[in-house]
């Protein structure tokens, strides 16, 4: 018969056995940490991711903002709104892009929020959940599903108060007047007396 030779195992010391715990423990701990930091966190909030950095003050409540934007479905990616510059015939009182009243119910949460923290000349994307956009009730016959999420690229052109864009608008209507020649006023008919 063959004998095999038998190799003596040597006896694991007290410290090497804790370390081997220890470090199964470690392993384990380690392994649960990244498998929360992959669990997805729930429903996402506003975010507003700045693409190209503004300069300036935030736009605020009370301004008139004049964006360029495009509003697509998050899901699917589908753009359902875009702006269209709004040719002004006064260079100089307004800047080109839409004009957009940062007031409280003049569009929806989610971008009267989003605006609050954009800078003039800066380009972002803003996520826009449901629950701050059109909920279970978008508007009639618009292309929003209901509890859709959504997405907007804005830029944000410029910005200025209401009282200015007032004031400004109001240049605009006399000028307009003044140049398409507004009717001279009414004359009385010869041998009436004034004001008949």
């Amino acid at each position: 018969m063959t004998e095999i030779t038998r190799v003596p195992i040597k006896p694991v010391s007290e410290g090497s056995l804790t370390k081997l715990w220890l470090g199964i423990a470690i392993a384990i701990l380690l392994g649960a940490g990244l498998a929360w930091a992959a669990m997805p966190s729930g429903p996402r909030g506003l975010e507003v991711e700045t693409l190209v950095e503004g300069e300036g003050p935030m736009v605020q409540v009370g301004d008139v903002a004049f964006v360029r934007y495009k509003g697509k479905i998050a899901d699917t990616g589908e753009v359902f709104d875009e702006s269209r510059d709004i040719p002004l015939p006064v260079q100089g009182l307004f800047p080109e892009g839409t004009p957009f009243p940062v007031d409280e119910g003049a569009t929806i949460d989610g971008f009267f929020n989003g605006l609050q923290q954009m800078q003039k000349g800066g380009e972002y994307e803003l996520y826009i959940p449901s629950d701050q956009a059109y909920g279970s009730e978008p508007p009639p016959g618009a292309p929003i599903p209901p509890d859709a999420d959504l997405i907007f690229e804005i830029e944000v052109v410029d910005f200025m108060s209401k009282d200015t864009f007032d004031r400004n608008l109001q240049i605009l209507q006399q000028q307009m007047q003044q140049g398409m020649g507004a009717p001279p006023p009414a004359q009385d008919a010869p041998g009436a007396a004034p004001g008949n």
